[in-house]
């Protein structure tokens, strides 16, 4: 087998892998009753992080193998994977706006990644490093703030995946630091660059886990996709030397690739949002119509948040049992 070849099945598996760790955090905060953040005590939870470090070691061979600008972009196929599998091996079926938001999303940033151009490998100093960590926790802990005060689960969602983003585009960036600078004669001499991409991997896993909470797969998924190499790609633009490729053609194509996926997000972000017409309601006691739930993606719903307090409609009529129907505050648009 040719090493461009290898290097091409190593990213698809690694997407793959990549795609069902996400799966498998969303069933995660779907049903567990725990922690938003980190529930240690659930099995599958460990699962995921094994399935997201399996992918973290698939995409590093597949650099080893292949260039950059073919590795990066397959990386990209995890949303469009991500789908199919849910739907195939946990029957959360997405709907037509949502595949359209994912592909959108997915060509947008394999177009801004394969236009992407690598240049002498450079490294960043010690000042250069404390800056860039300190400013990216800054911007962490600025959307984590932002995200608790928005009201509507799938934004803050969204927000916490944008956050988890760009953690994880951090990470590898120092990733790509210290290989720079590690040298066999001093095995320890980066371990403060070790430290820092380790909490920035740990950050990005947490804040992950919490935004599939009432917001689907898709949504979260695709903006941690695309959040991370975008940033990655920022910071070797500025700082790496790195730069489009065909000059100011590249840079216009590129601009327009973002904006491509951008709309992509935009699509599977109202995908969680919009209510349909067939929207399902009940009466009130005063007989008024009432909305029983947000719209929902033909199948890939948002579930409410364990613990938030439910409306009971009145039940008509006299029967020999009980029917009750139930509706999430949160599913309903209501505070």
């Amino acid at each position: 087998m040719s090493p461009l070849l290898l290097s091409v099945l190593l990213s698809l598996v690694s997407a793959v892998a990549y795609a069902a760790a996400a799966i498998v955090q969303e069933r995660v905060a779907a049903s567990a009753a725990g922690p938003r953040y980190a529930p240690l005590r659930s099995p599958a939870w460990w699962v995921s992080v094994l399935l997201n470090g399996l992918g973290a070691t698939l995409h590093v061979a597949a650099l080893a193998f292949g260039p950059l600008s073919l590795v990066q972009p397959l990386g990209a196929l995890t949303i469009v994977f991500a789908l199919p599998m849910a739907a195939l091996f946990v029957g959360r079926r997405a709907g037509r706006r949502a595949w359209r938001g994912a592909l959108m999303a997915t060509v947008g940033l394999a177009g801004l990644l394969s236009l992407t151009s690598g240049s002498d490998a450079q490294s960043l100093a010690d000042g250069e490093r404390w800056l860039l960590a300190a400013g990216t926790f800054g911007a962490v802990a600025v959307l984590f703030t932002t995200a608790h005060l928005v009201g509507r689960p799938v934004l803050r969602s969204v927000v916490l995946a944008a956050a988890a983003g760009v953690s994880f585009g951090m990470a590898s960036v120092f990733t790509k630091s210290v290989a720079e600078d590690w040298t066999s004669g001093a095995p320890l001499a980066e371990w403060t660059g070790l430290l820092v991409l380790s909490a920035f991997a740990v950050t990005g896993l947490l804040l992950s886990q919490a935004s599939y909470r009432g917001a689907g797969l898709a949504a979260p998924l695709a903006t941690v996709t695309v959040v991370n190499p975008v940033v990655a790609a920022a910071v070797g633009l500025t700082l790496f030397g790195e730069s489009f490729r065909y000059g100011t053609a590249g840079t216009v194509a590129a601009l327009i690739c973002g904006a491509v996926a951008a709309g992509g997000l935009v699509q599977l972000t109202l995908d969680r949002m919009t209510v349909p017409p067939e929207a399902l309601s009940v009466s009130d006691p005063a007989g008024e119509p009432r909305p029983v739930r947000e719209a929902e993606s033909d199948g890939d719903a948002p579930r409410p948040e364990v613990g938030q307090g439910v409306d009971v409609g009145a039940v008509p009529g006299t029967r020999p049992y009980l029917e009750v129907e139930v509706r999430s505050r949160a599913v309903a648009g209501r505070s």
